[in-house]
């Protein structure tokens, strides 16, 4: 049986996009594992195809996967897996938009996440998750899978901690960084107490020399004593008292 040149490459053409498509559909059937652990999913924040089926699967304690009824797109249908203690729940996602959900036991502790599907929308856009934080969903599109820990978050300051809209460092505050007048503070103050040392010995030296000299009481004191117990006579004492204030003049 002869083919022409046209029907050949037809064939061939129709088998790779025959190969493609199984490809695809490969693809298509994996699934992404979100992992609950101690107070938080993993990734925390998850980009998937319409289409695709994940599963949220126990690793330790009892918790749930509980989406938040006005945070995921309009059109699509609620999920929530109850509390489970073991095994996993899975829930397809159909819609595209942002779904925002939380685990229900552990939603004071944080214990939130973020998945997208196609691109961000909805109404999770508009307002920042409640009860906790995760990555931005333009983060999440660009990384595929943002894990548990990371620092890209919603609302996270300008140094990566969980802070308030300008609350980061930045000049003139009193932080020693990014050139700030705060960084010339310890300088200030150590030349400060310098001056300070200086200064006071400057006077202590200078005030001494304007002060007549301070005799030596106790050893006038010591003399008297010998004298009003006798041990030394009067012209003894007069000759050693005599001695002492030279002494002192000099």
């Amino acid at each position: 049986m002869s083919y022409s040149r046209r029907q050949f490459l037809g064939a061939l053409g129709a088998g790779t996009v025959g190969a493609g498509g199984f490809t695809q559909s490969v693809a298509a059937q994996e699934t992404p594992v979100v992992t609950m652990g101690n107070n938080y999913f993993d990734p925390i924040g998850l980009h998937v195809e319409p289409g695709t089926t994940v599963r949220f699967e126990l690793a330790a304690g009892a918790h749930s996967a509980t989406a938040y009824e006005s945070r995921i797109p309009s059109e699509a249908n609620t999920f929530d897996s109850g509390v489970i203690s073991a095994g996993g729940f899975e829930y397809t996602f159909e819609q595209p938009g942002t779904y925002d959900y939380y685990c229900i036991p552990h939603t004071s502790a944080g214990m939130v996440g973020r998945i997208v599907v196609a691109s961000p929308g909805g109404p999770a856009e508009s307002s920042p998750i409640p009860d906790g934080d995760v990555p931005e969903s333009n983060d999440i599109v660009e990384q595929g899978t943002i894990v548990h820990g990371s620092t890209t978050g919603s609302d996270r300051g300008s140094d990566g901690g969980m802070m308030g809209p300008g609350m980061g460092s930045g000049p003139g505050m009193m932080n020693g960084r990014n050139g700030g007048w705060g960084s010339g503070v310890p300088f200030i103050g150590g030349a400060l107490g310098m001056a300070g040392l200086v200064g006071g010995a400057l006077y202590w030296a200078l005030g001494r020399g304007d002060r007549p000299p301070e005799r030596d009481d106790s050893a006038m004191e010591a003399l008297q004593r010998r004298y009003a117990r006798g041990e030394i006579d009067d012209a003894e004492f007069q000759r050693r008292r005599e001695q002492l204030l030279t002494n002192h003049e000099d």
